[in-house]
């Protein structure tokens, strides 16, 4: 038997819990339960391309809102999308050499440019490139050759450019949504005249994907400054957004890196100022990918499956009819429309509510549950009896699947608007309170050692106990200390958070000055 079906047998036997959905639960394997969420939401299964996944309808709706939020913040602060090509020179990434180091073992290589007939029917590379082309990991090579071009005067600055695709990166040990060889992103780039006006643009991306996070994703997150050793590959300062999942690992959801004018001199990207002085330019990156569908799933999502925020759920609304009697089945049918076509009136953060109706052949346990396990904000059922009442029986996601409530029909329509809202600022509100709970402020080696140490080690079919979290404590700077402490622990600096008060003091693990507290932690 495998340790995978030692887990739910296990989960199963335990009498004294609660029936749950998925099994495992998070507290009996974190990573297992991670993967039952998704394959039971029907949002991605693995691809026969090793690493990489097949993003479903229902996933896939979820990164279209995604992108819709999020492609209106980036246009309304004046960004403009376009698109590059897939394929980079070789040498292209090699013109920066902190890039390439950072990159090499990640990249993907086309060294032929077809294929021909081989020994026993076979397919071989055939047609040697003059020079290898990299299947892109990340843009900033051929957008800065393209800026070279584009940019010739003060007066083309500044050059502010997001585009949406899809990157590869050869990754050991593969996740869905989380860490896959191929995945979807955005990656915004941006060239100015000057230091500050390229400093504060990398700040205001950072600022967006915090606001994106916290309102539409219900998820609080640490802005913050990288350390030197996790810097971004050429970058002169890396910012990030840490958020808390509920293992109480950190998970990076966002970047915004301030290139200097490293990139600029790499890619010659140069102007002529107001006094007809050639000056290279100063750069920024910034992006966000589908990690954010793992973000969301592991910040909300609980026993019974996926639980997604109002803001981004595909469908808000969705309404399953009673139809146990055929002769009452078209009043019924009828009633469900009208109740979807009023409700489809009625708008939610943007966009009018999306209602569904679920009529499908199936018992009506069976198709709740589906529904449960979609994450789906607002369940309805509808049978003759609510008719005759002019009712409808409500549940929520965020409740117990078991609580359900009968009320007017026009007092749902005239509040859901307000129900959904409701929710999604209790799941935000609910994700602080962990993420608070879990945080704790360390001043000594033994606490924070103690504090990363799970009681449990586990073994190859028994996962450690879920432990540690956030540990706001003293470092003092140096890479090796960090490494060291990675090495043996499993824990990084996060980030050096941008709103921590200055508060010199003493490193936690060498007892060495430091100029202030960072976030420690586990991650992903």
């Amino acid at each position: 038997m495998s340790g995978k079906e030692q887990q739910q047998q296990k989960g199963a036997a335990n009498t004294g819990a609660a029936k749950t959905a998925i099994t495992p639960t998070r507290e009996e394997n974190y990573a297992e339960w991670y993967q039952q969420v998704v394959r039971s939401a029907d949002l991605a299964e693995n691809s026969p391309v090793r690493g990489c996944m097949v993003i479903k309808p229902w996933g896939y709706a979820m990164w279209e809102n995604v992108q819709r939020v999020l492609d209106g913040m980036f246009k309304a602060t004046g960004h403009k999308n376009a698109y590059f090509p897939l394929f980079i020179p070789l040498s292209f990434l090699e013109k920066e050499a902190a890039h390439v180091d950072g990159f090499a073992k990640e990249c993907a290589v086309v060294t032929h440019h077809r294929l021909k007939a081989g020994p026993n029917g076979k397919l071989i590379p055939d047609g040697e490139l003059d020079e290898p082309l990299i299947v892109r990991p990340t843009s900033e090579t051929i957008i800065g050759a393209t800026f070279a071009k584009w940019v010739q005067s003060y007066r083309d600055l500044p050059l502010l450019i997001n585009q949406w695709a899809n990157v590869v990166r050869w990754e050991m040990r593969t996740r869905l949504f989380l860490r896959t060889t191929e995945f979807l992103w955005q990656e915004g780039h941006t060239a100015h005249a000057t230091e500050t006006e390229a400093v504060d643009e990398t700040m205001q991306m950072l600022r967006v994907y915090a606001d994106f996070a916290e309102n539409w994703m219900a998820m609080p997150v640490i802005q913050g400054r990288k350390t030197e050793s996790e810097r971004f590959p050429g970058a002169v300062e890396t910012y990030c957004i840490e958020a808390m999942m509920q293992d109480r690992k950190a998970l990076q959801a966002g970047t915004s890196h301030f290139l200097g004018q490293n990139f600029a001199k790499a890619s010659e990207i140069q102007f002529l100022d107001a006094d007809g002085q050639q000056k290279f330019a100063w750069t920024t990156s910034w992006g966000v990918s589908t990690r954010l569908i793992g973000a969301l799933i592991m910040t909300h999502s609980d026993d019974d499956g996926l639980m997604v925020p109002p803001r981004l759920a595909p469908t808000h609304i969705v309404i399953l009819p009673v139809l146990h009697k055929p002769e009452s089945a078209p009043q019924v049918l009828e009633y469900c429309k009208a109740l979807a076509a009023e409700l489809r009136t009625q708008q939610f953060a943007g966009r009018g509510i999306e209602v569904e109706i679920d009529a499908r052949d199936l018992r009506g346990g069976d198709k709740m549950w589906q529904w449960v396990k979609k994450g789906v904000p607002v369940r309805i059922e509808v049978g003759p009896r609510d008719i005759e009442q002019g009712a409808v029986f409500m549940a929520r996601r965020d409740r117990s699947a078991k609580d359900k409530a009968s009320m007017p029909r026009d007092e749902f329509v005239r509040g859901a608007s307000a129900l959904l809202q409701e929710i999604q600022d209790g799941m935000l509100a609910r994700a602080m309170a962990f993420r608070a709970e879990h945080t704790r402020r360390i001043d000594t080696r033994e606490e924070f050692e103690a504090f990363f140490t799970p009681k449990r080690a586990g073994d190859d079919n028994t996962p450690s106990e879920i432990h540690g979290g956030f540990a706001l404590a003293h470092f003092c700077g140096d890479a090796a200390v960090e490494t060291d402490v990675k090495g043996r622990l499993g824990v990084t600096v996060r980030c050096i958070p941008l709103d921590m008060a200055n508060e010199p003091g003493t490193c936690v693990i060498t007892g060495r000055p430091s100029a202030g507290r960072v976030v420690w932690g586990k991650s992903y």
